[in-house]
């Protein structure tokens, strides 16, 4: 498969771990430059796939894609949108036994049934993000589709995200001035899942991972990761006794 977007840890580093990003409707790999060296720079490589919500596309790529990279697990799943759900769905409908299989998995910025909203390219760019570095990178990049934010993602797939049960460490994070997100449904699928943690980026809009808060949203998943090295369950490598804020 072509189309890949490769971030490699700093030459003579030891690397952590394995990052496979899938992004969502209307993004590219493009989008993903700054998340990618910010990982890669912690000694995590990372890979970011060209983005799909076929399932069995998805899959197919993410087997291809662990396939062809010298592997270093843990193994990490993170979509943003339609991205976090086709990896939350797959995760669900499927079995350690396949190659992809993670160690973990990271959905950003996982739409509601209802996540969808029409306007041009300027309100699309608001719903996304504040983020003036990232609305240049989207407004600059040909391979972004305006107007992908106006349809909804498939009902089938949100049934397959919202109903897992995967027993894998998940981080769930959404920004709470997202209008694309439904809150409720998250909190519940944070409850239901054995293994998760749910973050809420304050200020956050729909790209959470490309936001104005983006290096402390970085900062969230590299903890995670530091985290799922330990082991399953992930215990927090710092621990706050005492705080005035």
């Amino acid at each position: 498969m072509t189309g890949y977007r490769d971030f490699a840890a700093p030459e003579g580093v030891r690397i952590r771990g394995t990052v496979l990003v899938l992004p969502g409707r209307g993004e590219s790999q493009a989008g993903y430059g700054r998340f990618g060296a910010r990982l890669a720079a912690d000694a995590y490589q990372v890979r970011v796939l060209p983005p799909s919500t076929d399932l069995s596309v998805a899959d197919a790529a993410l087997k291809e894609a662990v396939s062809s990279i010298d592997l270093v697990r843990p193994l990490v799943l993170a979509g943003a949108d339609t991205g976090a759900a086709v990896i939350a769905a797959l995760v669900a409908q499927s079995s350690p036994e396949k190659a992809w299989w993670p160690d973990a998995v990271v959905l950003a910025g996982l739409p509601g049934y209802d996540g969808r909203q029409g306007g041009g390219r300027d309100e699309e760019l608001d719903l996304r993000t504040h983020c003036p570095v990232h609305r240049g990178v989207l407004t600059d990049d040909p391979a972004v589709v305006p107007g992908s934010l106006a349809e909804a993602a498939p009902a089938a797939l949100l049934d397959a995200a919202y109903g897992s049960t995967a027993d894998v460490p998940h981080l769930l994070l959404t920004g709470d001035a997202d209008p694309l997100a439904d809150h409720a449904e998250l909190n519940r699928l944070a409850k239901s899942l054995p293994q998760a943690r749910l973050a809420v980026v304050r200020g956050g809009h729909h790209d959470v991972l490309n936001d104005l808060q983006h290096r402390s949203v970085a900062a969230e998943i590299v903890t995670f990761l530091e985290a799922v090295r330990g082991g399953v369950p992930p215990v927090p490598l710092v621990e706050v006794v005492a705080t005035a804020w």
